[in-house]
């Protein structure tokens, strides 16, 4: 293998996407991955290429094509039938540095958040953790901060180089990746211009999945490239895999949602049992800004927003939520948004859909009583 030299950047072709598996099945977070790939694969005209590892995975991996993988690389062996950070490490580095990808973007997941850092420090190169937002295309990049930032028009438009090392680079062919900071109050982009491969793990559900197509999986090419593993290489073996049952709120699979804020600080309990109410007559669950999850009024597994889950459900009904910058980005890409706000100056009711101006605690049960009647006269 020639020496791996992650600063020739003109050697590094090519996105790449981190598909986990897990006792053979992949993950939702794959196919999420795979789809934003797509885009950034296009935008620097390049291909998309699927990583998959795993004992006998070969199977999995025309399903990725789907989404949009042009190819899918499979590494098989025995000892990577359950992950191990040592095992996927190895393998993972060595590939990259035979083939050399310009970007490889990881699942924020469990698992991912313990590979990424691990891969990208053995290729020394950048990690940008926990993104919520990709691009290379510098006006789609600018579009997006015009929509989500509160940079000036000028300031935008003057956004197409940075000082590295003293010298304006050109930043129009780097991933940018947009993350939360400072506990969700501020979004930093982060490039990384001197070094390749480009790494980002991405959260879960933030990336909207494309429509499967057969036709693009049929035509997706496998790949599997030669490496080498042993006993030898590992530092754990994985004894047993105990699963814990443990009943978690599912916002990001969920069709409706209903979240509370601070607004229902006068009486929390009352509050809570109103939105699950509610929740329950449209089939959904509760959920909450971080305001709720801060003040232990909820479990950290219902926050929507930067530092919480990104959801899509059909309906989005916030009750008592002023629409910090933080909870919108969370939440606003749903379908339809009703909004139920004292204060008829929330910043809620700028991307609502359906804004009610009134005291939750009259309008929710009247709303809850509405949806029971008219699902009583159907």
């Amino acid at each position: 293998m020639a020496t791996f030299n992650n600063t020739d950047l003109a050697a590094f072709k090519d996105v790449w996407v981190f598909c986990e598996q897990r006792q053979g099945k992949l993950m939702p977070t794959d196919f999420e991955l795979i789809s934003e790939g797509r885009k950034l694969a296009d935008e620097l005209g390049v291909e998309l290429c699927g990583l998959l590892l795993g004992d006998n995975v070969e199977g999995l991996a025309k399903e990725l094509g789907g989404y949009g993988a042009d190819k899918v690389i499979v590494c098989d062996h025995p000892l990577l039938k359950d992950y191990t950070t040592d095992a996927y490490a190895k393998v993972i580095c060595d590939v990259i540095e035979e083939l050399k990808p310009e970007a490889f973007l990881i699942g924020a997941t469990n698992i991912g958040r313990d590979l990424g850092p691990r891969c990208a420090a053995r290729l020394h190169t950048g990690l940008c953790a926990d993104c919520t937002h990709l691009d290379v295309d510098m006006p789609i990049y600018k579009d997006f901060l015009k929509e989500s930032s509160t940079l000036s028009a000028e300031k935008i438009e003057g956004l197409n180089s940075a000082m590295v090392l003293g010298e304006k680079h050109d930043v129009s062919r780097d991933l940018k990746m947009t993350r939360p900071a400072f506990g969700g109050h501020l979004m930093a982009t982060i490039i990384c211009p001197r070094f390749r491969p480009t790494m980002a793990t991405v959260r879960p559900g933030v990336m909207k999945k494309n429509a499967f197509d057969q036709a693009k999986a049929d035509a997706c090419q496998i790949v599997k490239p030669a490496f080498e593993l042993s006993e030898s290489d590992m530092q754990t073996e994985v004894v047993e895999i105990v699963k814990a049952a443990k009943k978690l709120v599912d916002l990001i699979g969920a069709d409706f949602i209903v979240s509370v804020g601070r607004g229902i600080s006068k009486d929390v309990e009352g509050g809570i049992k109103l939105a699950e109410e509610l929740a329950a007559e449209l089939g959904g669950v509760v959920g909450g800004s971080r305001a709720t999850i801060d003040s232990g009024w909820l479990s950290a597994d219902h926050q929507v927003g930067q530092t919480g889950k990104t959801v899509h459900p059909k309906v989005y009904v916030a009750l008592g939520i002023s629409g910090a910058i933080q909870h919108k980005a969370g939440m606003q890409d749903s379908e339809c948004i009703i909004a139920v706000n004292k204060n008829e100056t929330a910043p809620i009711f700028e991307i609502a859909d359906y804004g009610i101006c009134g005291d939750l605690f009259k309008v929710t049960p009247m709303l809850t009583e509405a949806i029971r009647a008219a699902k009583a006269a159907k």
